[in-house]
């Protein structure tokens, strides 16, 4: 499975940019998108922007991935103590 994930452009040298989300900062390539700027968000995947996405859909796309993450740490955390009973 792949996942693309939404990133904010910080800065640009040539194709080369920082993307940031969470404060979490990440070298990124911009060869496929025309003319980025500082500010826009990109789709990311395997380190190359994809895809240019307004600021909307970039933040639900966030906000869908911290749901299916605090899902997936409920899930997990509820299997971890259903293990320790089972001893």
């Amino acid at each position: 499975m792949c996942v693309a994930i939404p990133l904010k452009i910080e800065e640009i040298n040539g194709n080369d940019a920082i993307g940031i989300r969470d404060g979490v900062r990440r070298e990124i390539r911009l060869d496929f998108i025309h003319d980025p700027k500082p500010g826009e968000y990109v789709i990311v995947h395997a380190g190359f922007a994809i895809e240019r996405i307004d600021e909307t859909a970039a933040l639900e796309s966030i906000s869908l991935a911290e749901e299916i993450q605090a899902e997936l740490t409920q899930l997990y955390n509820g299997s971890l103590e259903k293990t320790s009973e089972a001893k």
